[in-house]
């Protein structure tokens, strides 16, 4: 068959029919105190929790709280997914996206600033003739 999209899109966003199997790739599901489970995101939000490959929270706390730029963040994030057991994931995930629609979720409302598309682009530097649908 043709190859299947791996889509990125916000896990707050209503499900889609083509979503196929649903990835969170947060490291927490929880509202900014860290503990409170955030009433937006329901287990049914999602099938699967690949945790691996939401970014380490000493980066993410120095993008949100200590003025690390989005440029820093995104060369960082790309150089963590450059892990050999990171990129493994990776592999699995355009494997994935191989055999059907498969869509990887974080709570950003966009993805300009989102570590969904850059594991989206990272899976496409990998495989460049997988599609990938960004959202």
């Amino acid at each position: 068959g043709g190859v299947m999209p791996l889509h990125t899109r916000s896990i707050k966003a209503p499900k889609k029919d083509d979503d196929g199997v649903r990835i969170s790739v947060m490291s927490r599901h929880t509202l900014a105190d860290g503990i409170t489970l955030d009433p937006e995101i329901l287990d049914s939000s999602y099938d699967e929790w690949w945790v691996t490959l939401a970014p380490l929270p000493h980066l993410v706390g120095d993008y949100y709280k200590r003025g690390l730029s989005w440029e820093e963040f995104e060369k960082k994030f790309n150089k963590y997914l450059e892990k050999p057991y990171v990129r493994n994931l990776l592999y699995r995930l355009i494997e994935q996206a191989r055999n059907g629609d498969v869509t990887i979720l974080c709570a950003e409302d966009t993805p300009e600033h989102c570590h969904r598309r850059l594991i989206a682009e990272a899976c496409r530097r990998i495989n460049p003739h997988l599609e990938i649908s960004i959202t």
